[in-house]
């Protein structure tokens, strides 16, 4: 409205500090992010856990490429999604957004910051270097066409209405999320004191072990809430499959393509595409509907196979690991013969 710029960009000297400064902003109520690799998370992870816990909106980019250490700083990898899920201290949960596109990069930039603001809660977007360096040919962005989510914030009128009576860390709406206010609040009980440590409903510091467990057990049920805001997985069906894919981000050309490769040799496969953890029910519902799921990404250990076994052990043994990583993006051949090959070993 005024034609003066809005934002600001700043160059930290250091990860800690680059995240430092997006928290302090998110708590002021501004939209802050921060981009990094593998090794600049591990940096952050102190002040991830401090945002989770004081409840801070902020988002993080995860350029993922291979490690450890500084690996081979130009090539790719998937091999950051266990590092994220357990990042940081303690009882820690983390939402995580996997795009598999530029345009999904697109849209999964500004929707960030829609859920951070949404849950008060730190956001990991994790791309990776084919998508972050390589030249794609995408359709035109869709630039968002509805107002910015803030989520749960009281303005000065919200709080007379209230008769000043809020409780900055108090679930009343049964969602686990809490109610905040943004420094400036004009009224006089707009404000409260911001706290990493242990606290109450109303942020005042205490040890008591039972407001302790309570705090966290509704961190919890925000962490279940944050599955009915996260982009819903993607389906793509094939007739008479009775096993299934289950892959994310920029494999997914590779896999679609491998997917059709393998139906025409007579193993038609579902595919799905999963797009955030905590993971939609329509993951269980697909897991629960196959006898078999392959799940195929770009790193050693199998990290999403790993994610899924964790999350739904009653199907452990449908999982299939069909992880590679030598710092190239996945081919469809690739994924076809192992797929064949884990195929025939479970036959033979």
């Amino acid at each position: 409205m005024t034609g003066k710029n809005t934002y600001a960009v700043v160059q930290a000297e250091d990860e800690i500090a680059a995240i430092g400064m997006a928290v302090g902003a998110g708590w002021a109520g501004l939209r802050a992010m921060t981009a990094t690799s593998g090794p600049g998370l591990s940096l952050m992870t102190e002040y991830a856990g401090l945002a989770y816990y004081s409840e801070v909106p902020v988002v993080i980019w995860d350029i993922q490429r291979v490690g450890p250490s500084t690996g081979l700083p130009t090539r790719t990898a998937q091999a950051d999604l266990t590092e994220i899920y357990f990042l940081s201290h303690g009882d820690t949960q983390h939402i995580m957004l996997f795009p598999g596109s530029v345009n999904e990069c697109f849209d999964f930039g500004w929707k960030a910051f829609d859920i951070a603001e949404r849950m008060q809660a730190p956001v990991f977007v994790l791309s990776d270097l084919d998508l972050g360096m390589n030249l794609w040919m995408s359709n035109p962005f869709e630039y968002p066409d509805r107002p910015m989510d803030r989520g749960k914030v009281l303005w000065e009128e919200d709080i007379t209405r209230l008769n000043g009576e809020w409780s900055r860390y108090l679930d009343v709406d049964g969602d686990g999320i809490p109610f905040r206010t943004i420094p400036g609040n004009k009224h006089p009980r707009g404000g409260y004191f911001n706290r990493g440590t242990g606290h109450d409903e109303n942020a005042r510091y205490t040890e008591d072990p039972e407001v302790w467990e309570r705090m966290m057990n509704r961190l919890r049920k925000k962490y279940e809430t944050a599955r009915t805001f996260l982009p819903e997985p993607v389906l793509r069906s094939k007739d008479g499959a009775k096993a299934g894919i289950i892959a994310f981000g920029s494999s997914d050309p590779a896999v679609q393509e491998a997917q059709d490769d393998l139906e025409k040799a007579g193993m038609p496969l579902d595919y799905l595409r999963v797009r955030a953890i905590p993971f939609n029910q329509l993951v269980e519902k697909y897991i629960q509907d196959h006898s078999e799921i392959f799940v195929v990404e770009m790193n050693r250990d199998g990290q999403l196979c790993q994610i899924l076994t964790i999350n739904y052990p009653a199907y452990a043994e449908r999982f299939k690991s069909a992880a590679h990583a030598d710092g190239m993006p996945l081919t469809a051949r690739w994924i076809r013969e192992t797929i064949l090959a884990l195929k025939e070993n479970e036959n033979g």
